[in-house]
């Protein structure tokens, strides 16, 4: 037991959020298991049932306050959402949902109806998604709403991708566009104080519907799992953009040990973004690198696959992989290379989107 008059604590805030993983992984010592092939540092952990099937797991948490807010998110909307995110870590190991668990703590405020809200919109995710609930738990709360889900995929062990696998001058890809869902947060949160002034004014979405959907239902990137099977393609290494693309790059950099150059004229920014972001000076681009909740998958090919993916709208290339020592960077418009800091979400941590 620890003795409060002779420890000096260290605040979690002290840490951050990877540092704390970190630190509380080494308490559990090396896993010992031959059949794990991947545990914690990656998206999920991958365990060997066969020579040709492979689990993999992986779980989420939502807490109201801190993850989603009540008075301007619908419940079936946070059901998506739960799965979506979860689906989206299975999908970064290039592995194939197929069952979860959901568990809830729920406070009186809610009722039966709003539960079967939120399980309506669970139940629209597992359909697109080809997921089946299978069980969890329920308990009460009494500060107000807790989800967690605990998803498991499966995949064959050969075709696994980890974060670790980049090789100096693979190319960097991105799917669909970035920096959405922190622009759609900066409009919910001006119509929630808008409204809190005067309840009588109804909130103007009006031209921020792509954003706001982003942030409240993002989808989980199924269509370019698919792809890549189809193409019989297997990138070296692969993350989900959840704390913003910077932060995912330093993850995956970190994991495979290289560098990486990106070029900031080459990640994809929708236009309602870069509107969104300029009304609330804002940079786009600095959306984009630490916004965050964008759950597009960020991986990395080898240069021969160049060909293969031009034409498909949906991924871009936007850099590549570099030798460890030469850092991570990234090549402004006006052609000045500056290092790429990983100012992204850290639960622990109040961090903002910048310039």
């Amino acid at each position: 037991m620890l003795d409060a008059a002779a420890t000096d604590f260290t605040p979690i805030r002290q840490l951050g959020e990877f540092a704390l993983i970190d630190r509380l992984a080494q308490l559990l010592g090396r896993p010992t298991s031959s059949d794990l092939l991947t545990g914690i540092g990656d998206d999920a952990a991958v365990i060997r049932l066969t020579d040709d099937r492979a689990l993999v797991w992986t779980t989420d948490l939502l807490t109201e306050g801190v993850h989603f807010d009540p008075s301007y998110v619908p419940l079936q909307h946070l059901g998506f959402k739960a799965l979506a995110v979860n689906a989206s870590d299975i999908y970064a190991m290039n592995a194939r949902p197929r069952y979860a668990l959901v568990a809830l703590a729920v406070s009186e405020r809610y009722s039966v109806e709003a539960l079967e809200l939120l399980y309506a919109g669970l139940h629209e995710a597992c359909r697109a998604y080809g997921i089946e609930i299978v069980g969890g738990d329920t308990t009460s709360s009494k500060g107000g709403l807790v989800l967690s889900l605990t998803v498991m995929g499966e995949a064959h062990p050969d075709r696994i991708v980890r974060r670790g696998g980049g090789r100096p001058t693979d190319l960097l890809v991105v799917s669909g566009d970035l920096g959405a869902a922190y622009a759609g947060l900066q409009v919910l949160e001006r119509e929630k104080a808008v409204w809190l002034q005067n309840p009588r004014i109804q909130p103007d979405l009006s031209d921020a519907d792509y954003v706001v959907e982003r942030q409240l239902r993002p989808r989980a990137r199924r269509d370019v799992y698919e792809w890549l099977a189809a193409a019989d393609l297997l990138p070296t290494a692969m993350i989900d953009i959840s704390d913003g693309l910077a932060s995912e790059i330093w993850h995956l950099c970190t994991a495979s040990k290289t560098g990486a150059l990106v070029y900031a004229s080459r990640i994809p920014i929708d236009y309602q973004t870069q509107r969104t972001a300029e009304a609330f000076g804002l940079g786009g681009l600095g959306l984009a690198l630490h916004g965050g909740e964008d759950y597009e998958l960020l991986f990395t090919l080898p240069v021969t696959a160049f060909d293969r993916i031009q034409g498909l709208t949906e991924l871009h290339v936007i850099g590549h992989l570099t030798e460890a020592e030469r850092g991570i960077h990234l090549a402004q418009a006006d052609g000045s290379i500056i290092p790429l800091e990983p100012l992204g979400h850290d639960h622990f941590r109040p961090s903002e989107a910048t310039e």
